[in-house]
């Protein structure tokens, strides 16, 4: 059964309790204020609601993830890179990055990006936890993505373009700077072709469970500069 959370408690049930369908339905019910979304990440769901339903938690089984070791561009892409066509900033405009993120897809009705989660991220990007990659172009956001980071984890939570290939550009420079910084691993949350091609993986939950256990405590240097130079990935195909 589903269980339901309440204002009182930040406890979450356990992952093992989600359900099967639909896939990693783990919760419903509590807020959205910052001690529980960290109390969330740490635990292993996250929330995924849209409007007008209650808010919902979710540990999907298995669990998309890219090791930063494993990131693969290919070479139309790193041409691209090499080409410098965006200027990639961290945490430069993160209120125009998630509300960038919320605008409506063409392939989706609505969005689950509600306002009182973009108020919620907005609090944990004010603390320091939620964070954002984005690609300028001419002076304008071109496209970029947000996520929170917890000790040697990140958390990507969603992304957008307005030019081709801008969000792209905006991950793999993401992902060279955490890989950098000592990071072990990128939550994608779920499986997307475009994530695979670019080197995401599905893990069990309980294997995912263990890197939040080892690594969502463990203090580094941070990987969080004013601004990141778009450079060509090191990785070869």
């Amino acid at each position: 059964m589903l269980s339901w959370l309440d204002r009182t408690s930040l406890e979450f049930p356990p992952l093992a309790r989600a359900l099967r369908e639909p896939d990693g339905l783990l919760a419903a019910g509590g807020d959205l204020s910052p001690e529980r979304l960290l109390a969330a990440y740490r635990h292993g769901c996250f929330p995924w609601f849209s409007a007008g339903q209650p808010i919902l938690w979710w540990s999907p089984d298995p669990r998309m993830v890219l090791f930063p070791e494993e990131l693969h561009v290919s070479h139309s892409l790193r041409k691209l890179l090499r080409q410098q066509r965006f200027e990639i900033r961290l945490d430069h405009d993160f209120a125009a990055v998630i509300k960038a993120c919320a605008e409506p897809r063409a392939y989706a009705e609505g969005t689950w990006i509600t306002p009182a989660m973009q108020a919620a991220y907005l609090e944990l990007h004010r603390q320091g936890i939620a964070h954002s990659v984005e690609a300028w172009q001419d002076g304008e956001l071109v496209g970029g993505l947000y996520g929170l980071a917890l000790g040697r984890l990140f958390f990507g939570e969603s992304m957008f373009s307005r030019r081709s290939n801008a969000s792209k550009v905006a991950f793999v420079s993401l992902v060279e700077r955490l890989r950098d910084a000592g990071f072990v691993l990128i939550d994608c949350q779920m499986h997307t072709e475009h994530l695979q091609r670019l080197g995401a993986r599905p893990i069990p939950r309980p294997v995912f469970a263990d890197y939040l256990q080892r690594y969502r405590d463990v203090p580094g240097p941070s990987p969080w500069p004013v601004s990141l130079p778009a450079t060509p990935p090191t990785d070869a195909d």
